[in-house]
């Protein structure tokens, strides 16, 4: 779908096939605060293949994986597209899931990566392009303010059985 190059390499940016998902896992259970429920969860696959077949077969999901230039799946970011009657019926981007492998932090793969995710929204319609971030995430919302984003809203979640 795209290029994403940075100074000294270029990295594929792609759709996200059924054979990405125990990489795209393992760069979800590395989060500090996924790690205890995804690292105990690893071992049993079917779920997380259900839920890519699910995003995948829905055009209002598009789940991304970038490819380092050895072809190592090295970030991942999911983007959904929400129609809604607010701001005359405008569409939005719901930014999820952004990961990075450790060792690529800082090097301006995720400015990349959030920069085409934006253009994309805009090639789509969206108007506006939101995303949630958790409390502790000082340095992910410095990382977003700088690339524009505002803390506008307070977010609420109510865990279910």
């Amino acid at each position: 779908m795209a290029s994403l190059a940075l100074a000294d390499r270029n990295f594929a940016l792609r759709r996200a096939e059924e054979s990405d998902v125990g990489r795209l896992v393992e760069l979800i259970a590395r989060d500090q605060l996924r790690s205890s429920v995804e690292s105990a969860a690893l071992q049993d696959r079917a779920p997380y293949l259900a839920a890519f077949h699910a995003i995948d077969a829905d055009p209002a999901h598009l789940l991304c994986v970038v490819d380092s230039p050895d072809g190592a799946v090295v970030a991942t970011m999911q983007l959904t597209f929400l129609p809604g009657l607010a701001r005359r019926g405008a569409q939005r981007m719901q930014l999820e899931a952004v990961r990075v492998d450790e060792a690529l932090r800082g090097n301006g793969l995720g400015s990349a990566m959030i920069r085409w995710a934006v253009a994309e929204a805009g090639r789509r319609g969206a108007v506006l392009v939101q995303l949630t971030s958790d409390n502790t995430r000082l340095d992910a919302h410095r990382f977003y303010e700088r690339l524009g984003f505002a803390q506008s809203h307070a977010g609420f979640k109510l865990t279910l059985p």
